[in-house]
């Protein structure tokens, strides 16, 4: 029941565009947040243009972004400014993703908008944060884990690192870390009556993921290297294997005792020994798993090691996922029911399968937003003629 959300009667006001600001607050919003997508009268959020579509929502637009309502507001008209001002005194969140600096030059930064608001939390999320010697740089999630060093380590010692499938700085390192904040400075808020600006850096959230490879290095060991990690691919009880059939298995048999399920699955007499040898032995460990592994299709082997304790699973491809038990199960994947046809959805892990409707076509709530928050017919009339707003 929405009742019960945890974040029921939070506003938020989301300036964001792309990936990690809505995703951050489509974690917010299922949660239990009213979000409000506040785009300009251009082309508002690119990611609604992009394909494929259903009707004439893109469905990558629609996974960030359903549930939300829909403002349009030009932050560069001075009417369009005092408009957004106005609306903040009546929310409790502001997430935005602009390079650092946008939204004081705009005239709504954080200094103007506590003046009206002196509750408002606001939660700036770029790649590089909001002060030092790289705050105006372009970048993308690439960069982000370049620069974090966790692209260095990706792949084999002899392959030079790839581009990663996911958008580990956006998400994870940059929209993750934000709604953490967010929900940490509402607290504060509550015992203090003040908001505060909180300034997330998607480089320095990816390199929070090194979180264990990093510090024997800082207190004086040898840097890590790629494909030498432990659980970077150093080891033979922790990489991917590929099987008879040219698809792959994952195995993460750390502790003894995996180790030796796994080791008498496939033929293979275990040895403690195995988990911690080093260099050379450690290669022909990986060699003659490997070789065992090719003996069979990644379907027989999944078969072969169900029931059994061995960290083992098989690696899906992305056409496999939406039928797989445990996603059926848990209701990973579900859709939302439009009169063209039905928008496919991924479930936050917070967030629920049912209850959803579409994400909201340009300005689709303006008035409604606007009337709300205490405007009148006549000052939304006038906001329009003025060119700050329409819809």
């Amino acid at each position: 029941m929405t009742e019960d959300l945890p974040l029921r009667g939070i506003r938020v006001l989301d300036l964001s565009r792309l990936l990690p600001g809505p995703f951050l607050t489509l974690v917010l919003s299922d949660l239990g947040a009213e979000v409000v997508k506040v785009e300009d009268l251009g082309p508002g959020d690119y990611l609604r243009f992009v394909p494929p579509f259903v009707g004439d929502i893109g469905v990558q637009f629609a996974a960030l972004n359903r549930d939300k309502k829909g403002v349009l507001l030009d932050l560069k008209n001075p009417a369009g400014r005092e408009a957004f001002v106005r609306l903040c005194k009546r929310y409790d969140v502001v997430v935005e993703s602009f390079r650092p600096g946008v939204l004081d030059r705009l005239g709504v930064g954080f200094e103007a908008l506590r003046a009206a608001n002196p509750r408002i939390v606001l939660c700036s999320v770029s790649g590089y944060g909001q002060d030092g010697p790289y705050r105006d740089r372009a970048g993308h999630d690439i960069g982000y884990v370049a620069l974090a060093g966790v692209l260095g380590l990706t792949g084999r010692p002899t392959v030079a690192p790839g581009p990663m499938p996911a958008q580990v700085a956006d998400i994870a390192g940059g929209a993750l870390h934000g709604a953490v904040g967010i929900l940490a400075a509402l607290l504060v808020c509550q015992r203090t009556g003040r908001g505060r600006h909180l300034d997330v850096s998607m480089t320095e959230g990816a390199a929070g993921f090194l979180a264990l490879e990093l510090p024997p290095h800082l207190a004086g060991q040898p840097a890590p290297k790629r494909g030498e990690g432990r659980l970077g691919g150093g080891l033979a009880c922790y990489v991917v294997y590929e099987t008879k059939d040219g698809r792959f298995v994952s195995v993460g048999a750390l502790e003894p005792k995996f180790w030796a399920a796994f080791c008498k699955v496939i033929g293979r007499t275990a040895d403690p020994s195995d988990l911690i040898a080093m260099g050379a032995k450690q290669d022909a460990i990986r060699a003659e798993v490997a070789a065992a592994l090719k003996a069979r299709t990644r379907d027989e082997w999944v078969a072969a090691f169900e029931g059994v304790e061995a960290c083992v699973e098989p690696v899906l491809d992305g056409d496999e996922l939406r039928g797989h038990a445990l996603h059926v199960a848990r209701r990973l994947f579900f859709d939302i029911e439009t009169p063209a046809g039905k928008l496919p959805q991924i479930r936050t892990p917070l967030g629920r399968a049912d209850g959803h409707v579409p994400p909201p076509k340009p300005g689709q709530h303006t008035r409604e937003v606007l009337c709300d928050a205490g405007f009148s017919d006549a000052e939304i009339d006038a906001l329009a003629k003025a060119g700050a707003t329409r819809g």
